[in-house]
């Protein structure tokens, strides 16, 4: 048992906040996007409504700091975080500030207490010199929800295993017992162990409910898929039929979509490479590598740049980015010398977690919390809301995972994320240099709240402690802009897939919700919402330059972390185009991804422009959603980190 103490908020400041009504952002679709992800069940036929998950949440991050202080004789008189408590959980109720989906889901609950904190972070990387290990590493993080981040770095040394002599390994019915199996396979070929054959006959079948960690059970045949697919892949590696990286992101992009299949709730990868690379650089290119498409999408890939010399290959790779958005790219000396861009912050990292927003070292692992800007209606609210996130951002990294080899790392830096979302409607409604104020105030307060918190805690200070994340699922909770970003437009029907056979489904076709049959999946509803963004601007009437100047601004106001981008250029943009942007800018930044703004408009897409007529005739006819009828769903989350600004090609 990981965590022993327990806070509770008063019985009846909980009885209030049940009593309150929610406004998501979006209505019925921050709403129904809500209940789909986020709401876990409590009983056979009952499930948390938005007070109960905010008061688990809140209950739980306080927990985890009463028990460290606890643990260490520190002292901790509940009486005196309780006021802070509730405000905390008032303003996460309004969606002021927010913790991340993994906090959404799993903080307070029995498994975080009972299993330590890894569930809880968004971000992950390792290094890939010792495969066995990184394997293991990373499909135990791809299984609790993290985002995993890899290079290319093992030394390729591997033997073809005697596959006549082999062991029985019954498997598990335990995240644990797929991960090992998965590391007695390696090990077959890379540590000439021997070779396992596996008995799946403990896997509890295809549709069970995952009790503690909530979902439901993917069955056997998504691992005995990935067992397959590994032995192949280390095979072709022998036989010389594939190289080295490609036997490396071959091997993490097959573990990732396992993940996925599993029905895992999310699993997002991205593969760091060599800009000299060829076969790297030509992952994506499905004609070259037609038998990759089946896992390529798994993961985004970026290029290591690692000092100015790199920058000649610029050219090369913009032609690249011009075809189809890959690679991103990652400046590594900026990572490792600078915090905000000007302050020096010398960091180890040499790795990413998937979307971009954190530098890390092998085996670290990050987490984040969120402040909307755009819905705080002064700098004053701001820098409280500043607090809130900072101080649930700098509370979990005090609860230790299940892998010493993590612990260590997270007890020396104490990375933490905290970041701001609707950040482009903050600059229509207040404009650029409110922004800028607002934001050099704000980091301030980080930098003291994390270090009063460290010295309260009895740990070091964390090394950074900001950045901008993607903000998919959640920034449609509160309704704004995710991350830095320009909505797609601002009136849109805004769709969203749900299986015929779950309750969410049930109830929504019964509210007459509009909606499709899907045109891939016939067991599969698609879900049809009106939604308006408070912006009147959208990404397709905002250029290239101005989207860099916004990352820029944030990576030097901001963060020091990294800032999750997805910069979006027109089709007049050529290859020569986009280099002189990236020489430009790239000695000011961290990370950049660029991406072709695309006019191709298919049956069902995620978004559709519509006009303001349109959108107010829709709304006017839209159900009202009851939701006091809708009971005993298990939420499930999104595939793979599906966002606006983390966008998986």
């Amino acid at each position: 048992m990981y965590v022993t103490e327990r806070f509770f908020l008063p019985n009846d400041f909980k009885e209030y906040l049940k009593n309150l009504k929610p406004i998501f952002g979006f209505g019925a679709f921050g709403e129904t996007t809500y209940y789909r992800t986020y709401s876990r069940k409590t009983g056979p036929n009952s499930h948390e409504h938005w007070p109960d998950t905010i008061i688990r949440v809140i209950e739980g991050i306080f927990s985890i700091r009463k028990n460290h202080y606890r643990k260490y004789n520190l002292s901790w008189r509940d009486e005196d975080y309780i006021e802070f408590a509730k405000n905390m959980a008032i303003n996460a109720f309004k969606m002021k500030w927010l913790p991340p989906g993994r906090g959404l889901w799993i903080m307070g609950t029995e498994y975080i207490y009972e299993r330590g904190s890894a569930a809880l972070y968004n971000c992950a990387a390792v290094d890939t010199t010792d495969l066995v290990n990184a394997a293991d590493w990373a499909m135990d993080m791809l299984m609790v929800g993290a985002g995993v981040g890899f290079n290319t770095a093992w030394d390729g040394k591997a033997n073809k295993p005697d596959k006549k002599n082999y062991l029985i390994y019954i498997i598990e019915d335990s995240k644990e017992g797929w991960v090992k199996s998965v590391r007695l396979l390696l090990e077959s070929y890379i540590k000439n162990r021997p070779f396992y054959r596996f008995d799946y006959s403990k896997i509890r079948p295809a549709g069970s409910e995952l009790k503690m960690f909530g979902g439901i059970a993917g069955g056997p045949e998504p691992l005995k898929r990935l067992h397959k697919n590994i032995e192949k892949t280390m095979d072709d590696y022998i036989e010389g039929k594939i190289d080295k990286t490609r036997c490396v992101v071959d091997i993490f992009n097959e573990l990732g979509v396992c993940v996925v299949s599993g029905n895992i709730r999310r699993s997002a990868e991205i593969a760091i490479g060599s800009p000299y690379d060829k076969t790297f650089l030509n992952l994506k290119n499905y004609e070259k590598y037609p038998d990759r498409a089946e896992i390529g999408w798994i993961s985004n890939n970026s290029i290591l740049i690692k000092d100015i010399n790199d920058y000649k290959v610029l050219d090369e790779i913009a032609a690249l980015i011009e075809k189809n958005g890959e690679p991103g790219i990652l400046n590594l000396e900026n990572m490792q010398h600078y915090g905000r861009f000007g302050e020096e912050i010398k960091d180890k990292a040499w790795l990413s977690n998937p979307c971009g927003e954190i530098a890390l070292e092998s085996y670290e692992l990050c987490n984040l919390a969120e402040i909307f800007i755009s819905r705080c209606e002064n700098i004053d609210e701001f820098l409280k809301m500043v607090e809130y996130a900072t101080f649930y951002a700098s509370t979990v990294n005090l609860l230790p995972t299940h892998r010493e080899e993590t612990n260590k790392i997270i007890a020396r830096n104490r990375r933490v994320g905290v970041s701001v979302s609707g950040v482009a409607d903050f600059i229509e409604k207040k404009g650029f240099e409110t922004l800028i104020k607002w934001l050099r105030a704000g980091y301030k307060k980080v930098r003291e709240i994390n270090k009063n918190l460290a010295i309260g805690a009895g740990i070091p200070i964390s090394l950074k402690v900001t950045a901008v994340k993607p903000s998919g699922t959640i920034s449609i909770l509160a309704g704004t802009s995710p991350g830095m970003h320009y909505p797609p437009f601002t009136y849109a029907i805004r769709r969203i897939r749900i299986g015929k056979n779950s309750e969410l489904g049930k109830f929504l076709k019964e509210s007459n919700v509009p909606y499709e049959i899907d045109m891939y999946d016939e067991n599969t509803y698609v879900f049809e919402f009106p939604i308006k963004y408070d912006n009147p601007k959208s990404v397709q009437d905002v250029t290239v330059w101005e989207q860099m100047m916004i990352l820029a601004t944030l990576q030097r106001e901001w963060s020091d972390n990294m800032v999750s981008n997805t910069i979006e250029f027109s089709k007049e943009y050529k290859a020569k185009d986009i280099a002189n942007i990236l020489k430009e800018f790239l000695p000011m930044i961290k990370s950049v991804t660029m991406l072709p703004k695309s006019d191709h408009i298919y049956p069902q897409m995620p978004f559709s422009k519509i006009s303001k007529e349109e959108y107010e005739k829709l709304m006017k006819s839209f159900p009202k959603l009851d939701w006091s009828k809708y009971t005993g769903h298990e939420a499930t989350g999104e595939r793979f980190c599906s966002s606006l600004s983390c966008t998986f090609r």
